[in-house]
């Protein structure tokens, strides 16, 4: 039974082209195998709760199918907004550890990215699992533009932020019966092979 907080601070940070998926409830699902500074060098869901951090330094257009491609504005390195929208907040709600490149292939219907990521992150520290992760993506009432902190830059996937955001009134992307169908169908294509570490 999902705890409803009134506030966080937690976030995960994603490029805004798959935030904006997510937003949107064209996806529900996140591709991961860990940033640089991730701990011991691996991916580990730090929270199951968080809001969503857009990034766009390292957003690649050759790596997403072109109706998303389209959406990225390449930027120098090293660059950032002043502030950053924080519109959306998440539940992870399953994390499914894949190796097979045939049934991530068998998942490009569910995400943003092409065939070219898949290969990419699947030959990259080949003895890791390539995981997938399912978000039922909740809108704020409100989005809210906060600050950029250099806190918040370099290669991490979880930060947390410098203020409290307000969750009450969030309202789900994706119906109960639409979200539902869709983790099932995913989980039957991975084979359920359900990871999870909050227990």
């Amino acid at each position: 039974m999902l705890m409803q907080l009134t506030t966080t601070f937690h976030a995960l940070k994603e490029w805004a082209v798959a935030i904006n998926a997510l937003e949107s409830g064209k996806t529900i699902m996140l591709l991961r195998k860990g940033g640089i500074h991730e701990r011991n060098g691996r991916f580990q869901v730090a929270h199951d709760q968080i809001l969503l951090y857009p990034t766009y330094e390292h957003q690649q257009p050759f790596l997403l199918k072109a109706e998303y491609a389209d959406l990225v504005y390449p930027v120098t390195s090293g660059w950032h907004p002043e502030t950053v929208r924080i519109g959306s907040w998440a539940v992870i709600t399953d994390i499914l550890p894949v190796n097979s490149e045939s049934v991530v292939n068998a998942l490009l219907p569910f995400h943003i990215w092409n065939e070219h990521f898949i290969s990419d992150r699947l030959k990259w520290k080949a003895r890791q699992p390539l995981y997938i992760l399912l978000l039922r993506t909740y809108k704020l009432s409100q989005a809210q533009e906060i600050p950029y902190s250099p806190e918040y830059g370099g290669c991490k996937s979880w930060i947390d932020l410098a203020q409290d955001i307000d969750l009450q009134g969030v309202k789900p992307v994706l119906s109960d019966i639409a979200y539902t169908q869709l983790v099932e169908t995913i989980r039957e294509i991975v084979g359920d092979k359900l990871y999870a570490p909050f227990f």
